[in-house]
């Protein structure tokens, strides 16, 4: 059983050394933390309602169908991480909770309303908005991400809602002592599948930042 698991976990380590990731510089680390620039990107997003868990698996489902091929072209499109999940709460009374990534955005309208989250993948560098196939689904949308600077806490292990929150505080008090000025919604990334054991997960917290 040792030896199916130390095959298990070399096999997914070397699935996720081969799938795309965006592009950006190291501007600085000071582990957990990191500063990174990344180069501008095209994302296919999805707006999905609920809690974190069942956001995210609807938001994952409907962007991996396009990507799988629910496109004009029937092209199928590299899988890339991270999922992105971002909140899109402009009246900051839904508190995020956010999988590689996936992105969520929340956006709690009402008492009575459930959160919105932003689901979305970045597309592999070697498309544009014009040679990307254009979805069948209306749900999913692409859009171009312009350069930007975000400032980063990395950790491993499962997640919920009050991990995600803790990381997301720690990561305020670090853009504070380094006197950056945050600039958008916190967005929860997740780098591996689910099947992947929980030492060797990779999830990330994400503000972008202006200096």
């Amino acid at each position: 059983m040792r030896v199916l698991a130390f095959l298990t976990s070399i096999l997914i380590a070397s699935a996720a050394m081969a799938t795309e990731e965006p592009k950006y510089t190291l501007l600085e680390k000071s582990e957990p933390f990191e500063l990174r620039a990344y180069a501008p990107q095209i994302v296919a997003e999805v707006k999905v309602d609920g809690d974190l868990d069942a956001a995210s698996n609807q938001g994952f489902r409907l962007i991996a169908a396009y990507i799988f091929g629910k496109n004009q072209v029937s092209e199928k499109i590299a899988m890339t991480a991270p999922v992105g999940i971002e909140s899109s709460d402009q009246n900051k009374s839904a508190k995020i909770a956010m999988t590689a990534p996936v992105g969520i955005e929340s956006s709690k309208s009402s008492e009575n309303a459930g959160n919105q989250w932003s689901v979305s993948f970045v597309m592999p560098a070697e498309y544009t908005l014009a040679s990307l196939p254009k979805p069948l689904d209306p749900q999913v949308k692409i859009r171009e991400v312009p350069a930007e600077k975000r400032a980063v806490i990395i950790f491993s292990g499962f997640y919920n809602q009050e991990k995600v929150e803790e990381k997301t505080h720690a990561l305020r008090e670090w853009i504070k002592l380094k006197n950056l000025k945050p600039s958008g919604e916190p967005q929860f990334a997740r780098y591996n599948p689910p099947w992947t054991l929980p030492f060797m997960r990779r999830n990330e917290v994400m503000i972008q930042v202006q200096d």
